[in-house]
């Protein structure tokens, strides 16, 4: 198609799944609002907004066109727009304002990003996080019509140049990520698209028949969260396995013209990749006279961006078919040819699957010290003994971002009651309290005696949680259990299933994920308190199975009771 051509489309009618909750989208932006308002009111963005400004003295009455930019792409757009202002046949003065994606598309959601003509965001799946955010605030989908991209930038592997040899002995893939033979540094996916795409595209190479391998790798990935490309080429550089950080190709050219003394180089996925891909989008406004011209101009524009190859490449940008050649420190001088393998419907799928995997979760751990126990589990262990090897395998997958609390459970534990609390809710990040919890699941045996005490502290676990209730984690209940509940004082089934309804709050909700283990556990009644709660129960056969059932009670503990 000749480079003058056009293809549209319209931005999508409805988005596939939300990618934020309403109240989450809502608060966003309603704090990013307030925020704009008052930089306004002070003439905060003044300097931001001042790019090609005034017309001149040949150009006293110019038409202006105002179009937002990702900071990325905006050093190259604004060169565009010096040069489309000097040579246009017309009076014309074109500003590009630098903005973060995230931002302009909460502030187009919000109708709070008035005399905006185009919008060229790092992503075309901006556009469906804007509708997802405007359906949040029970605002109507902005008008903007999606068109070809203005540039491209493939998403690469960044490895610090001081450690490149340790790349040197073999492909560096998705799938080497996945299986942990090479470390990754992710930022924020929430914000960053490169970030998305890749897992995406770790999605995509995902080993079918390991369901578990996909949840644990983002698991892992999402226990550093750097606040910063510094933060991120930092970590990879002092990462005992040898690491990479995921960026584009543009963002590795920028990172060495910024900090040379720390150079990356970029590592292109062997099994595919993805480009960002800056689409040019058009906000629609009221059609009059003036605006009609207006539009001429704005697609004058559009063209003139997309044949604005030397202006791109000089920033580490290819063209937007994704050619064009590059003569910069740490990528190839001419782009790889990969195949696309994250498409957008992945993406989509990989933020929520990252956004539920690490979430902050606040977790009380109650575990079974009843007599049966010490009973054998088999080669050589007993149960307590399988549940202490897949407890302390457990405990290295929570980031500091957690929560957790320890209480332990048998008959007449103290004060006529079933449970004893060892370690209160506490955050992972403090090392004293990881260490306390990890010296409890160490010294557990001592702790045994007793039949099973299970209704009492299942009702006392949830309504301990919901008493001291923390917004925006996941605040849960975790019982391990190796039998039946056998306290003959105990609260019965039926009445304590309607205790539990009666605690039940949507809005504060207190999940109870069951876990057991052995011939012994009463899996209909675990199963009825879950339902109950909107938790799970899960059930370990056998000693090996145990390890994999923490898996999914983690992966799993956001999308229950529909999982």
């Amino acid at each position: 198609m000749p480079d003058g051509d056009r293809r549209r489309h319209r931005a999508p009618a409805r988005s596939r799944r939300n990618l934020l909750s309403p109240i989450a989208a809502a608060a966003a932006v309603l704090i990013l609002v307030t925020g704009a308002a008052v930089a306004l009111s002070q003439g905060g963005f003044s300097s931001i907004f001042a790019a090609n400004a005034s017309g001149g003295a040949d150009c006293p009455e110019p038409t202006r066109l105002v179009i937002v930019a990702d900071t990325s792409i905006h050093p190259a757009l604004a060169n565009v727009a010096a040069d489309f202002d000097a040579n246009s046949d017309v009076c014309v003065v074109t500003e590009i304002r630098p903005q973060e994606s995230g931002d302009t598309a909460a502030l187009l959601a919000s109708n709070a990003l008035p005399g905006v003509h185009a919008w060229i965001p790092d992503s075309s799946l901006w556009v469906t996080r804007m509708n997802t955010t405007a359906e949040a605030l029970g605002r109507a989908k902005p008008s903007v019509e999606v068109m070809e991209p203005v540039a491209t930038s493939p998403v690469v592997f960044a490895a610090p140049a001081s450690r490149s040899a340790e790349f040197a002995g073999g492909e560096v893939g998705w799938g080497t990520i996945l299986s942990g033979s090479v470390g990754a540094v992710v930022p924020d996916p929430e914000v960053s698209s490169a970030s998305l795409a890749g897992l995406a595209s770790m999605t995509s190479v995902a080993p079918a028949d390991d369901a578990r391998r996909l949840p644990s790798a983002m698991i892992e990935l999402g226990k550093t969260i750097p606040a910063s490309t510094e933060e991120a080429v930092a970590t990879a550089s002092a990462a005992a396995l040898p690491t990479v950080v995921v960026m584009t190709e543009a963002d590795v050219v920028a990172h060495n013209a910024s900090d040379p003394d720390l150079p990356l180089v970029a590592l292109y996925p062997s099994d595919g990749t993805t480009s960002l891909d800056y689409p040019f989008i058009e906000i629609a406004g009221k059609t009059t006279t003036e605006t009609a011209e207006r539009d001429e101009l704005l697609e004058a524009f559009a063209d003139a961006a997309r044949l604005g190859g030397a202006f791109y490449s000089a920033e580490g940008f290819r063209d937007h078919r994704g050619g064009g050649e590059l003569s910069a420190t740490g990528v190839l001088p001419i782009a790889t040819v990969v195949p696309e393998n994250a498409k957008p419907e992945m993406q989509v799928a990989a933020l929520d699957q990252w956004s539920s995997l690490t979430r902050r979760s606040r977790m009380l751990v109650a575990v079974d010290v009843s007599g049966s126990m010490l009973e054998p589990a088999g080669g050589g262990l007993r149960r307590i003994d399988v549940y202490q090897r897949a407890a302390g395998q457990s405990l290295g997958r929570y980031s500091g971002e957690s929560h957790m609390g320890v209480w332990v459970f048998s008959t007449n534990r103290g004060g006529g009651q079933d449970w004893e609390e060892l370690a209160p809710v506490g955050p992972l990040a403090d090392a004293g309290h990881r260490e306390h919890i990890a010296q409890i699941t160490a010294s557990l045996p001592q702790y045994i005696r007793g039949d099973t005490g299970l209704y009492d502290t299942v009702l006392a676990g949830v309504r301990h949680m919901r008493e001291t209730y923390v917004p925006g984690m996941v605040n849960s209940m975790v019982i391990i259990t190796d039998g039946k509940n056998d306290d003959s004082t105990t609260i019965e089934l039926e009445a304590l299933l309607e205790e539990l309804a009666a605690l039940s709050d949507p809005l504060q909700p207190v999940p109870v994920i069951l876990i057991g283990f052995g011939p012994d556990t009463d899996l209909a009644a675990m199963q009825q308190i879950a339902a109950a709660t909107g938790g799970a129960a899960y059930s370990a056969y056998e000693p090996g199975d145990l390890d994999k059932v923490f898996v999914d009670a983690f992966t799993q503990r956001t999308c229950r009771p529909n999982c």
